[in-house]
């Protein structure tokens, strides 16, 4: 488990981080895309610089796993190590929308410990240590009491007419965002059926669970980090109540992606 107060110092970095952000946010900051349909900019770069600095002065002997880092394989012999996306939802961070975080998670054999999102433009920060709870603002978070598929509310810009019985409510572009949302009760049920990264999704999970969520990869199998890939097959964030549900009825689909 992590030290006392060290949750309390990662949201103290988080937030420098997102003052940094949002000082650049209306900036002219250079933008470009790593490969086709995956964008970013300067101010990725400046927070993921900011970050590794400040969380590698917590915990010299803690490895990294970052979005716009190059990976290195020592990662994996190290029993803790920090996950992080510096702005996860860039999409929109550069639109000038507020859907976006600064995501800092804290994984210790396999699992993490602490998970911070701070979303300035929200006025939101997002806190959970493993077996004390998750926060909004300060505010203790549960999941929303669903026990019936039909109905439930799912961040998304559009359903899939086999979908047709769910309910869509806001999408922020940010994934952490989005799996906190269930954890708040605002959504009943997050799921992506493709690979992810864990720096996407690794301090949302562990605020989600806290919250009383379940969490699984995309065919029901629990979820691990510190992988040597760094990525699973999809997430599913739901109200206990329809997880398997949930899991049953994506099954087909996420075998199909599997195959292809």
């Amino acid at each position: 488990m992590p030290e006392a107060g060290l949750a309390s110092e990662v949201a103290a970095i988080a937030a420098e981080a997102g003052r940094l952000a949002m000082a650049r946010w209306d900036t002219d900051f250079k933008r470009w895309e790593k490969v086709p349909g995956s964008p970013v900019c300067d101010v990725d770069l400046e927070v993921d610089s900011l970050l590794r600095i400040r969380l590698a002065a917590l915990l010299p002997d803690a490895g990294w796993l970052s979005e716009e880092t190059a990976d290195n394989a020592r990662r994996l012999s190290a029993r803790r190590i920090w996950v992080v996306d510096p702005i996860d939802g860039t999409r929109d961070y550069l639109r000038g929308r507020p859907g976006w975080a600064v995501s800092i998670a804290l994984v210790e054999d396999g699992q993490p410990v602490i998970g911070v999102l701070d979303a300035p433009a929200r006025r939101e920060v997002w806190t959970a240590e493993a077996g004390n709870g998750a926060f909004r603002n300060g505010a203790r978070l549960a999941v929303a009491p669903r026990d019936t598929l039909a109905g439930a509310r799912v961040p998304a810009d559009q359903l899939p007419r086999v979908d047709s019985d769910l309910v869509m409510v806001a999408k922020p572009n940010s994934i952490a965002l989005r799996i906190a949302m269930v954890a708040a009760g605002e959504a009943d049920l997050l799921a992506t059926i493709r690979w992810g990264n864990e720096w996407d999704v690794a301090a949302a999970v562990l605020i989600a669970r806290e919250a009383g969520a379940a969490i699984t990869d995309a065919l029901g199998r629990p979820l691990a980090f510190n992988t040597p890939s760094g990525q699973a097959f999809g997430v599913l964030a739901s109200a206990p109540g329809i997880h398997d549900a949930a899991v049953e009825r994506l099954a087909d689909r996420a075998r199909e992606v599997l195959r292809a």
